[in-house]
């Protein structure tokens, strides 16, 4: 009978500790969020994560602040985020780049799958592969042809080693049998300044970060990754419609709270950025900048974020990309 009433004991107090965290939760949030952006200021991370901050503002009835903490690929503002109380109040905003870089550094202060729980995807672009046009190539069918005559000379850009653009460049290598010279930049804008002056021929880039660039007729493009069109540029074929389908990668970017977060906390964050996605205004401003908005919720990202870093590391691996 002793034995029965400790037992008894023990799972009142267990819910009683329940309910009360429950509770404590339930104010959440009572202060100001802020939302780590580990990359400079304009670029098309920074304005997705202050587009769907601006909302979920609103929703939470609290300030969403971004700060910009720049560097080492968007390492060092992943180790703050990582590092940081895990109560919900500090966020970061991460993008595939992460996921590239669990294989890219040998040696990292973070992991993307175990320091994080992911919340949402909020948006995705397909890479375009853009030429300069001085390129004799008008679709893929004759850069590849082009590119495997061209051999080394042929260069192509990226914003860095280790970067999408430079995985996916290394990718059409491999599967046209080319043989392209990779020029890394300090940055996409670099990169891109240089291929529109032609001391580089090519470059994959975030379809964002080239969109008016193609549109004002400065670069040619001539295919986007993936498996179907993208709305912002009709005309232009997708890789599946080619004879290389295998071009597939995209970019990412998504909002993650540190493991240890609370699971009653990370329901009403997933909740509340899923919604801001929603939000008209929002996917209006998303499919201006040529992103893809998702709003996929805690569960489908988290599963999402898992494999994207297995595709990255095969690719990374394939490259032979390092960055130590």
């Amino acid at each position: 009978m002793n034995k029965l009433l400790k037992t008894l004991a023990r799972v009142c107090a267990s819910v009683t500790l329940a309910a009360g965290a429950t509770a404590a939760h339930a104010d959440f949030p009572e202060r100001p969020l802020r939302v780590i952006v580990p990359f400079a200021p304009g670029g098309a991370t920074d304005v997705i994560a202050r587009t769907v901050a601006q909302a979920m503002s609103v929703r939470l009835g609290q300030p969403v602040v971004v700060e910009n903490k720049a560097g080492a690929n968007g390492n060092i503002g992943a180790v703050m985020a990582a590092r940081a109380e895990p109560d919900g109040y500090t966020l970061l905003m991460a993008t595939s780049s992460h996921a590239i870089n669990a294989t890219l550094y040998q040696k990292l202060d973070y992991s993307l799958t175990k320091d994080f729980t992911a919340l949402s995807n909020l948006a995705s672009v397909p890479l375009l592969l853009v030429v300069h046009p001085s390129v004799p190539a008008n679709n893929v069918a004759e850069l590849a042809a082009y590119a495997k005559a061209s051999g080394s000379r042929l260069n192509y850009a990226s914003g860095g080693t280790g970067t999408a653009a430079h995985l996916a460049g290394a990718q059409f290598n491999t599967v046209v049998g080319a043989n392209m010279t990779h020029v890394p930049y300090k940055g996409g804008a670099q990169a891109l300044n240089d291929l529109m002056g032609g001391q580089v021929q090519i470059m994959f880039a975030n379809l964002p970060e080239v969109l008016s660039q193609v549109q004002a007729g400065r670069i040619k493009p001539l295919a986007v990754t993936g498996d179907h069109r993208h709305a912002a540029l009709p005309n232009v074929p997708a890789f599946s419609e080619t004879a290389y389908p295998a071009m597939t990668a995209r970019s990412w970017f998504g909002l993650f709270a540190p493991a240890a977060t609370p699971a009653a906390i990370v329901d009403k964050l997933s909740t509340v950025i899923t919604q801001s996605v929603a939000d008209p205004a929002v996917q209006e401003k998303l499919r201006g900048l040529g992103a893809d908005p998702v709003g996929d919720g805690h569960a489908a990202f988290q599963k999402y974020v898992d494999q994207d870093v297995v595709r990255w590391r095969d690719l990374v691996q394939q490259s032979g990309a390092t960055a130590d």
